[in-house]
């Protein structure tokens, strides 16, 4: 039976409004405080870096400062595309937007980070998207390259900065560097515990871009925002993240997108529910569709038997300060061949091989959390040097 274990674990120009922020309030993302940076676009050459999340009010930012007269020349696309949203890791093209004419560079299709070419005649360039703050949500990965090909080719960066949805905790082992990858970009645990603005504070400060450059960066702030207030996200950041409920499992469950288990693509509740084919009959189970956003789902039309956790913000499940490695010990104990479990993914999430191995010997959660605990000690020396909110 599988057991709910929570554990605790509690040179940038910044910009932000004079007024206090104030906890009864709601935030107000830096993109919706156009007077902080419309100033520093006027007369400029402008590329935007945004996605579907990239709102101001009702209207998106692209068209927003189109209609404020600023020159918006390129649009960069990261994973699943601009306006529309595509299946997780498929290959975005670069296109033109409809809506303005404007060309689409992709930034998760032939090339992952801006080229010296890509950026001829911009003078600066704004980055707008929603995270998760989760370390394999690939967002902030676009933002470590497009820091960095900024800082190579001396253009300058605005974050407009958004509230983390997940930014009350931080949690999970620090990665191995050797294992970099676009979902293991930087020496951050699974849950960073940071907004945007303040991940792109730590990149520059800590010495993380390519030979160490730095990037010309300022961070339009968030406004009455604090990590005490529980952020609902008013547009879902990808396709398989649909409601606040699978945003909040999120960290938890990706893991099962390492191994065999599904984590429910291709159903109404994706990252609301874990099952397989082949584990035991616990009284739940879902057949994976193929539906947009999940046009090939893991166990495509098979029956796979779970855990629904779509209720588990009403049963206090989450939001939870921690991650819960329970789920995934539990099903890898249950699952009858274990050779087949783990696929090579796994270790890509996990930044390195420690994790699968530490499951693969019994190790216990609390065995496992007891390894994380010098990394994290670390991580809360470099992370309070950045943060921006309280």
């Amino acid at each position: 039976m599988i057991r709910f274990l929570f554990t605790l674990i509690f040179t940038t120009l910044i910009i932000t409004s004079p007024e206090c922020n104030g906890a009864k309030k709601s935030p107000i993302p830096g993109a919706e405080q156009i007077e902080l940076y419309k100033y520093l676009l006027e007369g400029k050459s402008v590329a935007v870096v945004a996605n579907q999340t990239s709102m101001v009010g009702k209207k998106h930012l692209v068209d927003t400062l189109i209609s404020l007269g600023i020159k918006v020349r390129l649009i960069f696309a990261p994973e699943h595309g601009f306006r529309n949203l595509a299946d997780a890791g498929e290959s975005i093209n670069d296109g033109k937007d409809l809506q303005t004419g404007l060309p689409i560079i992709s930034l998760y299709g032939s090339h992952f980070k801006p080229t010296g070419t890509d950026l001829k005649g911009i003078d600066l360039v704004i980055f707008d998207i929603q995270d998760v703050g989760a370390r394999f949500f690939t967002y902030i990965s676009t933002l470590h390259y497009v820091m960095e090909s900024c800082a190579e080719n001396n253009v300058k960066l605005i974050v407009l900065d958004r509230p983390n949805p997940n930014g009350f905790y931080f949690d999970g082992n620090i990665p191995d560097t050797a294992y970099r990858s676009f979902v293991c970009m930087d020496p951050v645990p699974v849950v960073h515990g940071m907004t945007v603005g303040e991940y792109a504070m730590m990149v520059n400060g800590e010495g993380w871009l390519k030979n160490r450059v730095k990037c010309d960066l300022k961070i339009i702030k968030c406004k009455n925002y604090t990590y005490k207030f529980l952020y609902v996200l008013p547009v879902k950041p990808s396709p398989n993240l649909p409601n606040q409920t699978a945003i909040y499992l999120y960290p938890s469950l990706c893991f099962f997108e390492g191994t065999v288990v599904s984590c429910g693509r291709g159903t109404s509740f994706p990252f609301q529910v874990f099952g397989d084919p082949r584990l035991p009959d616990s009284g739940f189970s879902f057949i994976p569709a193929s539906l947009p956003g999940a046009t090939n789902p893991p166990h495509l039309g098979e029956k796979c038997y779970g855990i629904d956790l779509r209720d588990a913000i009403q049963k206090g499940i989450v939001p939870s300060p921690g991650l819960n490695l329970e789920w995934i010990i539990e099903a890898y104990k249950d699952y009858p061949d274990k050779e087949k479990f783990f696929t090579k993914y796994f270790d890509v999430l996990a930044g390195g091989p420690t994790l699968r191995e530490q499951i693969q010997k019994g190790m216990s959660y609390d065995e496992i959390r007891a390894t994380w605990k010098e990394g994290l000690e670390k991580y809360r020396e470099i992370r309070n040097k950045y943060l921006l909110y309280k």
